[in-house]
């Protein structure tokens, strides 16, 4: 389904989302990967608990639209606030992965956001965003896509995708995928994010795979320590994608905290 938001200086947006499930609404806000990488997942959470998961496209993946004036995480982040008023949601638990963490923790910091009574939670789940001095950021557009799948995955050899062997279309909405993913995220890190995260007033919840080497656990203590009683979640087994490698544990962490 879509719908046709009208975005403060962004303008009219088509954005394209799918919905499992009933019970408290979950907006779920996918990585670099696509909307595919939180399919199961999501599928998951909406069968094993009482909730309504919302998961949109970012504009710009999979061949959707994307108006020339959206070109950055925080735009991204005035989107999804316009989605959540036009469909009348409150009380929302706010769910991202990856950059999709990046984008909630921008719409936890949106000073229109929202009456308050709209977002209930935050999980950030191996999110982006965030500079950590002394910790590197890893340039994921400069490295082999084999050496990319190594540092996300705790068993990358479970995960392993040789490229070559694609097909076509395969290949071409990958690299549109990643062609969106540098336009709003290229940078890797906002500089001003560490300072205005202790502005966050939605209870959160940080999750991280202790293998991930994309942005190691360290990212996750500095979130969980500038977000105001944010509490951190270390998951055995996961790298920078649990909802793909853990996914019962990630409900589990999840639903406990959101319940």
């Amino acid at each position: 389904m879509s719908e046709h938001l009208d975005v403060d200086g962004i303008g009219n947006v088509e954005l394209t989302f799918t919905e499992r499930g009933s019970g408290k609404p979950v907006l779920l806000l996918h990585g670099g990967a696509g909307p595919v990488s939180v399919a199961a997942w999501a599928e998951l959470l909406a069968r094993t608990r009482p909730a309504r998961v919302i998961v949109p496209t970012h504009p710009g993946f999979n061949g959707t639209p994307r108006p020339a004036t959206l070109t950055t995480v925080g735009g991204l982040a005035r989107v999804y606030a316009a989605l959540l008023a036009k469909l009348g949601l409150d009380g929302v638990s706010v769910i991202g992965n990856s950059v999709g963490g990046w984008i909630a923790a921008e719409l936890a910091l949106l000073p229109e956001r929202v009456a308050p009574q709209r977002l209930a939670n935050l999980v950030l789940v191996d999110a982006g965003g965030l500079e950590v001095p002394g910790l590197p950021v890893v340039d994921v557009f400069a490295i082999p896509l084999e050496e990319l799948g190594r540092l996300s995955y705790h068993d990358p050899l479970r995960f392993r995708v040789d490229p070559s062997k694609l097909p076509p279309d395969a290949k071409a909405a990958m690299a549109g995928n990643r062609a969106a993913l540098k336009l709003y995220g290229g940078d890797k890190a906002d500089p001003t994010l560490r300072a205005r995260l202790p502005a966050i007033a939605t209870p959160t919840l940080v999750v991280w795979g202790k293998s991930d080497g994309v942005f190691v656990p360290e990212y996750g203590s500095a979130y969980a320590q500038l977000i105001p009683g944010a509490q951190l979640r270390l998951l055995e087994g996961a790298g920078h994608l649990p909802q793909l490698e853990t996914p019962e544990l990630l409900v589990e962490a999840v639903w406990s905290f959101l319940k």
